[in-house]
């Protein structure tokens, strides 16, 4: 059955005449709802200084559609609001979550952000990940003196993963910066624009986040010549470049928590966390990751205040990036009853903008970010929670090795309407800006991989990899998922890319991630549109992406299933994941999808009402 009829709003260009409003402003916000079912009366309620408001509606009716709009007064920097739908005897609350029958609380309701938006370049882009020690060596890697720490592998060794493997945090495949430079034509065959490096700072492990110092590119990844020279060769093709930077710990050998051990009384004892017997406060239990201390305001100033400190140094050049990864955001400035997050996140933005015209700001967020993202700190998160997850349980194969991340069993495989209600709550609770600024990723560096996820099946990780180039949000690809890598968790993800094994990569599914990044570049539905769910079965997501240049349907199987039809006009086919696939031709009720016979995405513009 469609689900195209029920009432619907969302923060798109479609139902709100202006996405970033400044404050005092007043912005039209519309709902639509179907005259086949018709709708009695739609009252928009916000609240002023958190008092509840009500404003009525006009209605209009164009075709089958009807058309309830408001004005909705921006009073306060984040404003909620919410539709309240009569029909006879019958009352609805339409929220960000989607329809409900009785009253709930606010957290989902719609909001609207009167702060500065993302920069377009981030929204609009596509995101490749890199972990710079198991990309590529350049051939300067060869020639570098190892530090004692390091256990030198070969780039075809297994990686040490297992957690009580010592190797683990030790093992240096010796990829370098030069090497990421040498393969940057890979990255545009992918379709990505921006890239993003886990840190770069020396520190005493392959991942580097246990910095030593902030001041410098580790010599090892070939110093600060070499990260300005990527930096430049990005720039120059017109992409952008973001850092990685743990803003909630630094490595117990970094230059600030050895003066701060050395000297108690000493400028950077009060940067960290120390109790009266020398024990302090660290990430997790792990002692070589000791908690940095936000309350205290010359660590402000060295880590995110200001011109000087390490996220204003590296926005400017030789480093020039244009905006920030930042690990751990989640727990950075949170310490039992301390809680300075939010002023974190503000100062780190507010650096980056006094800094560069239109920084980017993401957080690391591994659950609930609800709160994080809607204000004036970090433009969105990494979308474990709400789109990993729900993706993963939807694809899984149950008897995939992948390991869990952050639960202590693996996610449930699920049906499509637990999913789709899934995507419904987070978007609600993240509200629409934040989740079309958060990253989409499948995997990253911390998690398993995705073509592991799904057993080892091809079709279906080009299914996930569908949702994810189509779904609000931003795609970050992992380097290595486009051509089929494989890992059971965070650790055994992070294997050298085989560039001399090329003529074993899944070619098949490197092409359609660069089919889909095209796609996405080229309509501005599947960037900007709004989201309306089409169809839903346990196999089967569909659903309409809409924008006044242009409508996109997206119909996604993880296994064969049958036809079904949607009340459209017209459809033209765009993209298939696999061989197939045709215009859809409108019949008495509409379009028929037709049935298939294995899992597959496809994408066609449509034409709707």
């Amino acid at each position: 059955m469609s689900l195209l009829h029920l009432p619907h709003h969302d923060g798109s260009a479609l139902f709100v005449s202006d996405e970033a409003p400044t404050l005092g402003d007043t912005v039209v916000v519309r709902v639509r709802t179907s005259a086949s079912h018709p709708v009695d009366a739609v009252w928009l309620r916000t609240t002023y200084d958190a008092e509840p408001v009500y404003h009525p509606t006009t209605a209009s009716t164009e075709g089958g559609v009807v058309w309830w709009a408001a004005e909705l007064p921006v009073h306060n920097p984040v404003t909620h609001y919410r539709f309240l739908l009569v029909t006879g005897e019958e009352q609805e609350w339409l929220t960000g979550a989607g329809l409900v029958a009785h009253d709930v609380p606010d957290g989902a309701d719609f909001r609207l952000a009167a702060y500065p938006a993302a920069p377009d370049w981030g929204r609009d882009g596509v995101v490749y990940q890199v972990f710079p020690d198991r990309f590529a060596r350049s051939a300067a890697a060869d020639s570098r003196e190892l530090p004692d720490w390091a256990l030198a592998a070969a780039w075809d060794d297994e990686v040490a993963f297992e957690g009580t493997d010592p190797r683990t945090p030790m093992q240096l495949f010796g990829g370098d910066l030069d090497g990421i430079t040498e393969h940057l034509d890979h990255i545009e065959r992918v379709g990505a624009d921006i890239l993003y490096t886990t840190p770069v700072f020396p520190g005493e492990s392959n991942h580097r986040y246990n910095a030593t110092t902030f001041t410098e590119v580790d010599p090892l990844l070939g110093g600060d010549a070499a990260y300005d020279r990527l930096s430049t060769a990005v720039h120059q093709r017109g992409w952008r470049i973001l850092g990685d930077l743990t803003t909630n710990h630094t490595g117990d050998t970094h230059e600030w928590f050895l003066s701060a051990s050395d000297d108690p009384t000493g400028p950077h004892r009060t940067y960290y966390y120390f109790d009266d017997d020398g024990t302090y406060a660290c990430w997790m239990g792990h002692g070589t990751l000791p908690k940095v201390n936000h309350t205290d305001p010359d660590l402000r100033a060295a880590m995110v205040e200001g011109p000087d400190s390490v996220v204003g140094r590296w926005l400017r050049k030789p480093f020039d990036v244009d905006g920030w990864r930042i690990d751990v955001a989640n727990m950075t400035g949170r310490l039992g009853p301390i809680d300075v997050a939010h002023d974190v996140a503000r100062a780190t933005r507010a650096t980056a903008a006094a800094l560069r015209e239109d920084p980017w700001v993401i957080g690391e967020h591994n659950h609930d970010a609800t709160g994080d993202v809607d204000g004036d700190g970090w433009h969105g998160t990494m979308n474990y929670s709400g789109f990993s997850w729900p993706v993963w349980s939807w694809v899984r194969d149950p008897a995939s090795p992948a390991r869990a991340f952050g639960r202590p069993v693996p996610v449930p495989r699920r049906g499509g309407q637990a999913v789709v209600d899934t995507f419904r709550a987070w978007q609600g609770t993240l509200g629409w800006r934040a989740s079309a600024n958060s990253w989409n990723i499948l995997d990253s560096h911390d998690s398993a991989r995705i073509r592991t996820v799904v057993g080892g099946d091809a079709a279906v990780h080009r299914v996930a990899v569908g949702l994810q180039f189509t779904l609000p949000g931003v795609p970050m690809v992992f380097a290595g998922d486009e051509i089929g890598l494989e890992g059971v968790n965070g650790e055994d993800a992070r294997r050298t890319m085989p560039w001399h094994l090329s003529d074993e990569w899944d070619t098949t599914t490197m092409t359609a991630y660069a089919d889909l990044a095209r796609l996405r570049r080229s309509h501005p539905a599947l960037r900007r549109g709004g989201l309306r769910w089409a169809h839903v079965d346990d196999d089967t997501i569909a659903h309409l992406r809409e924008h006044p240049e242009g409508s996109v349907l997206v119909v996604a199987r993880r296994a064969g299933g049958a036809a079904f039809t949607l009340p459209l006009a017209g459809a033209t086919h765009l993209f298939g994941s696999e061989p197939g696939g045709a215009d859809l031709v409108a019949g008495p009720d509409g379009l028929e999808v037709p049935a298939s016979d294995g899992p597959r995405v496809d994408l066609w513009s449509v034409t709707t009402e």
